[in-house]
């Protein structure tokens, strides 16, 4: 069994709304509301639902670029726990070389004004990693195993494709030899071409460097080759969390179920049950009452619209929250 390298428990992030001359609090906007997971060390689990739903905030609290309203984030290193919600000041600072980011727009994530050279090495001048020699010959390593050519170096950020872009950025992330790596987004910025080189990429250097990943994104068909577990995001909250075999061949959650089914399928002689969520996504500041996901919900019953689900386990190593999860059978799709 591997060990747990993240523990998020309760992860809350509540965005007030203010309004009058006074600017006086009329309301919050919940953005992630109790979020809980684990990732274990050396995995990939992805993290996907609609736009809106929380998963870039929910990357960025883990990151401490932004703060949290609520929730305890536990970061395992050399088999000590470190509390992520305490560190402050220069430990955090020193400690932000064991977590890195890679950005989803690759044209707006380089400075213009720097070379990949200064670009990639930024971060080991800020850590003091050492001599300008060292630092240099670091970055040439890495330049090389991102798939970029040592030539390329001193060439600004214009002069490259967004493949090539997203690579430079890749490189930075790996700069410091970081733990867990939160990748936003990173190929949909990208042909689709050029996606399957990036993620190839991402997968090779998790074996070559024994990385652990929380991979956001919203193309299903991308977090499928990726992933080894997925959590399943719905205004705010965690519905379905499940290894990625069996979420997409037998999800326990409706919402699910309707990701799985806009899902194309390469047979034009394929033939499925159409399903189309009625009404619109919940609106964070006024979310309804019971089930977020009720009101669009074919299987919605009395308890549904009263009570808040809880995130339970439904079958092992399988949770849903959803008050029918033991009684429907949602569709999934076929492997692959």
């Amino acid at each position: 069994m591997r060990e747990p390298l993240l523990d998020v428990q309760d992860l809350t992030r509540f965005f007030p709304i203010k309004k009058g001359l006074l600017r006086k609090e009329v309301g919050v906007i919940r953005a992630v509301d109790g979020v809980s997971f684990t990732i274990n060390e050396g995995e990939t689990l992805g993290l996907v639902g609609e736009s809106g739903c929380g998963k870039t905030t929910t990357g960025r609290m883990i990151l401490r670029l932004l703060e949290r309203t609520r929730g305890r984030m536990v970061f395992r290193k050399d088999g000590k726990e470190v509390d992520l919600t305490r560190l402050q000041g220069e430990e955090l600072r020193r400690f932000r070389k064991h977590m890195q980011l890679i950005f989803q727009d690759p044209f707006a994530s380089l400075n213009p004004r720097m070379t990949v050279l200064d670009i990639i090495g930024e971060p080991l001048k800020a850590h003091r990693y050492g001599s300008k020699k060292a630092i240099e010959d670091r970055v040439k390593w890495l330049t090389q195993a991102a798939g970029l050519q040592v030539e390329f170096l001193r060439r600004y950020p214009h002069a490259f494709s967004g493949g090539q872009r997203q690579r430079i950025g890749i490189a930075r992330a790996l700069a410091l030899n970081p733990k867990l790596i939160v990748c936003d987004e990173p190929v949909s910025a990208l042909d689709v071409s050029v996606q399957a080189q990036i993620v190839n990429l991402l997968k090779d250097l998790q074996e070559q460097f024994g990385l652990t990943y929380l991979f956001i994104a919203h193309d299903l068909s991308v977090v499928e080759n990726i992933s080894n577990r997925v959590a399943v995001m719905y205004a705010g909250r965690l519905v379905e969390l499940s290894e990625t075999l069996e979420l997409f061949s037998a999800p326990r959650h409706p919402y699910t179920e309707a990701l799985m089914n806009a899902l194309p399928i390469p047979d034009p002689r394929a033939k499925r049950e159409r399903i189309v969520l009625k009404g619109e996504v919940a609106d964070p500041s006024n979310l309804p009452a019971g089930c977020a996901f009720h009101p669009r919900c074919r299987y919605c019953t009395e308890e549904c619209k009263q009570a808040v689900p809880a995130l339970r386990e439904v079958s092992s190593g399988h949770f849903a929250a959803c008050h029918r999860a033991d009684e429907i059978e949602p569709k999934g799709v076929a492997p692959g």
